[in-house]
């Protein structure tokens, strides 16, 4: 019985019936219910046919060739943006990357080893 008491609340919560209820009722802040419930929305219905009209073959060759042109300016465009970057990464990169490349190589050779130190020989 102790167990039906305690599960009673939660069984009888589902019921969106029982906000009405003079002993549960609704919060004070609630808005009002609608007078008439919603229709649901028109799942099966067709929607009617289109009134305008297609592309004629001509008309679609000529949007196909358009974009087909834009397409190649942007390749080209994002190609030249591309070397400019790579044109100024050089510049910059050029004189910092040989010094640690100096540095790396003067690190791994050993001096014992005479390929590596041509000065021993």
């Amino acid at each position: 019985m102790k167990r039906l008491v305690l599960l009673l609340p939660f069984v009888l919560g589902g019921c969106s019936s029982l906000a009405d209820a003079p002993l549960i009722g609704l919060p004070q802040n609630a808005p009002a219910r609608p007078e008439a419930t919603g229709a649901y929305p028109a799942v099966h219905d067709i929607p009617p046919a289109r009134t305008g009209q297609t592309l004629s073959a001509a008309e679609q060759t000529r949007m196909e060739a358009e974009l087909t042109q834009a397409r190649a300016r942007q390749k080209s465009a994002a190609a030249a943006d591309a070397a400019a970057i790579a044109r100024a990464g050089s510049k910059t990169g050029s004189k910092t990357s040989s010094k640690a490349n100096s540095r790396t190589n003067s690190r791994t050779s050993s001096p014992a080893s005479p390929a590596a130190n041509p000065a021993a020989k």
